[in-house]
């Protein structure tokens, strides 16, 4: 990204430099992809990621970008008030990926398939088949395939298959078998699917010795079709196709109606909305391709040029022979014994506040603190919000049992989490029928925070134990995903949980203000604002005024501008963004002052942390909200203060850690944009691996240290 580009990305008439969110998101996706072409990384690991950019770019193409398209649709007078052009847009988003598809192809022609035949593995195509593995395709395709590939020949138009969504296609030329050489043949176009969502995409071949030999689903298809298919015709030429279509559902501005049952009815249309991306084979001759844009009514900006293979998100699945050494070193989550191994949760929580950081550390206290509230006899009440739930959960699990146990239970269950939408109706469904309370979607606004509250009874006195966490309560997605999570029974901030979850269950303002938490729609845009205001001030005057924020996304405008005024000012601002940075770092006058670093490695990193300086009375906050406009005005979520000592310590030392590291740390700057930022000298410093053995230190001081006391006690 040259500076000449980003001079012309500007925010609104204020000219504040601004690089719309849907382009810096491209630059994120390469980051991925960056760890695909990464030599250090290890083999199956770098397939995988190869997997991760196709499995994200589907979805950005199915959201966001068919969003631009609709923006773009819709009349002068409505885009008049945008602050982009969404035509200007979608043309850098196109020639972004195109790019990308390029550097994709390179790094799987050119790295990985020479490093997986280094290692006896050979993903083959039809030309390089031996007899016997000609013999072995013609039985699968007979036996297993036949009955799912749909072919339908096209007939001057006659025809227009509908192409369901994502999913693989052939589009064929085949010419007709005359035996009269003086008669014509003729020609015809034709689609056949391949059914990789019927049947694996990597089919392994019989092989020699010590060779391990692969096939793609599609091209056992493509073999195929001529002998089985259709009869009279020779195969001409075969590309392979692939339609997205537009994956929102359009609700989150709608204030009336029962909205559990329009997404209900939205779901069931969203894999026949209208095309957002038609994905090609960039081998495909002109003419083939203006008859497919014909057929399907496709203008240029629904085309994307790929290579031979699409849906890569398929790699996920690549067989990996058992061959371990091929993968990351193991990690595996470390034992939080404070909370898993004592005889009460709840005391152990009452003593004092404790930090759990999956997927470093096990998920099991998690699940311990939902288990043993269910079991728990003094446990009266307990409360949830769902955002993301696995589909086996054993803490949805643990709440059915809690009702079981004549525990009052309550759900909160956000139904337009996007792609988990029909798992969070379905769960809502079974916790109602086991007697749960479940609570659903305000029309026009999310509920993201990540809190539990649990209420328990001994001698007469009530206390509220609550969990607050940067993650969702998945204990699927927790072994890939970094996040932070907040036991307490601090009545400072559980009496906040309490009112908040009323407000959810009854949606009536608080009589009291919220002092402690930031809570999204009451005050937590105004304290941010405060908090950087605060620095600010400091700055002018001389003092010492520092921010570090470590977020998914940076995108909201007004807080961009806010920035740019404390970078000004003269505060120190170190910004950790994974994904979104609208804000242009190094541009003088703006923002000089301000670094931007992002972090992509086997984790995914997803904890916020928000850290002022505040005149050195500093302030530690864990939040389940990006600075979006969507997370700080049309979303519940909370902002959560660190009061503990120790803890406050511990996340500035992950803080620390984070801005050292010189493995897998890329700068986000216009001239230097997405470049890894290599550390001088022998000391390399990666974070995750780093983060890892920080906390099996720590665990493992403290277990010597309790073992010497225990030594020490003269009682025993």
């Amino acid at each position: 990204m040259s500076y000449s580009t980003i001079k012309s990305q500007r925010y609104n008439e204020k000219n504040i430099p601004y690089i719309h969110r849907d382009v810096s998101w491209l630059d994120f996706n390469f980051r991925v992809l960056q760890e695909a072409m990464d030599p250090t990384v290890p083999l199956f690991e770098r397939i995988k990621f190869l997997a991760i950019y196709s499995n994200n770019l589907d979805e950005f193409f199915r959201v966001r970008v068919a969003n631009n398209r609709n923006l773009f649709r819709i009349g002068k007078k409505t885009r008049k008030k945008l602050d982009f052009d969404p035509k200007q847009i979608l043309k850098e988003v196109v020639s972004k990926v195109n790019e990308q598809q390029l550097v994709f192809n390179d790094i799987f022609e050119n790295q990985i398939i020479p490093e997986l035949r280094s290692h006896q593995i050979h993903l083959l195509d039809r030309t390089q088949l031996t007899d016997i593995q000609l013999e072995f395709i013609d039985n699968y395709f007979k036996e297993h395939l036949l009955p799912f590939v749909q072919p339908v020949l096209l007939v001057d138009y006659k025809v227009r298959p509908f192409l369901n969504n994502g999913a693989l296609y052939l589009a064929t030329l085949l010419k007709e078998i005359v035996d009269d050489k003086s008669v014509k043949a003729g020609q015809e176009y034709a689609i056949v699917k391949i059914p990789s969502d019927h049947m694996p995409r990597f089919i392994e071949l019989p092989a020699i010795g010590q060779r391990k030999d692969i096939i793609m689903l599609d091209d056992v298809v493509r073999h195929s079709i001529e002998n089985y298919l259709f009869p009279g015709f020779e195969i001409v030429q075969s590309f392979s196709i692939k339609l997205t279509r537009d994956a929102e559902l359009y609700i989150d501005d709608e204030y009336s109606g029962d909205l559990v049952e329009k997404i209900k009815r939205s779901l069931s249309k969203r894999n026949v909305g209208p095309a957002s991306r038609f994905v090609y084979d960039r081998k495909m001759p002109g003419e083939m391709l203006e008859y497919l844009m014909k057929l399907f009514d496709l203008d240029s900006f629904d085309l994307l040029e790929e290579g031979r293979y699409h849906n890569n998100f398929d790699f996920f699945k690549f067989p990996d022979f058992g061959l371990n050494h091929l993968k990351n070193i193991d990690l595996p989550p470390l034992a939080y014994p404070q909370l898993e191994e004592v005889p009460c949760i709840f005391e152990a929580i009452k003593e004092k506040d404790h930090l759990v950081h999956p997927p470093y550390h096990s998920y099991k206290s998690v699940i311990h603190f939902f288990e043993e509230a269910a079991k728990d006899p003094h446990v009266t009440h307990i409360k949830v919000v769902q955002y993301r739930v696995a589909q086996k959960s054993l803490i949805m699990n643990a709440l059915m049992n809690a009702v079981k146990l004549g525990k009052q239970v309550t759900v909160f269950i956000e139904v337009k989490a996007r792609f988990d939408e029909e798992t969070n109706l379905q769960w809502g469904e079974k916790l109602n029928r086991a007697g749960i309370n479940v609570h659903y979607s305000f029309p026009g606004l999310k509920v993201h925070s990540k809190i539990a509250l649990i209420r328990r009874v001994e001698n007469g006195e009530s206390t509220i134990f609550t969990y607050l966490s940067t993650g969702n309560f998945h204990e699927d997605t927790v072994k890939i995903y970094s996040d932070l999570g907040m036991f307490t029974a601090d009545e400072r901030i559980s009496s906040e949980v309490a009112r908040l979850f009323r407000f959810l269950e009854t949606v009536k303002l608080p009589q009291e203000s919220f002092n402690h938490l930031l809570v999204g729609q009451f005050n937590l845009r105004s304290e941010l604002v405060k908090m950087v205001r605060v620095e600010i001030e400091a700055a002018q005057s001389g003092e010492e005024a520092r921010i570090l924020l470590k977020m998914n996304s940076l995108q909201d405008p007004s807080m961009i501008e806010l920035l740019y005024e404390a970078n000004n000012a003269g505060v120190k601002i170190d910004l950790i963004i994974r994904g979104v940075c609208s804000l242009i770092p190094g541009i003088e006058g703006f923002s000089e002052h301000i670094n931007v670093i992002s972090i992509v490695d086997r984790f995914l990193e997803h904890s916020r942390i928000f850290v002022f300086h505040n005149r050195g009375d500093e302030k530690v906050f864990i939040s389940s909200a990006d600075w979006m406009v969507r997370n700080l005005s049309y979303r519940i979520e909370t902002i959560v203060p660190i009061y503990h000592p120790e803890l406050k310590k511990e996340i500035k030392n992950l803080l620390k850690i984070q801005l050292k590291d010189n493995v897998k740390a890329r700068w986000v700057h216009p001239e230097k944009n997405n470049t890894y930022r290599l550390g001088k000298g022998d000391l390399n410093i990666r974070t995750q691996h780093e983060t890892y053995y920080y906390y099996k230190r720590k665990m493992e001081t403290e277990a010597l240290v309790e073992a010497e006391g225990e030594e020490l006690n003269p009682e025993e």
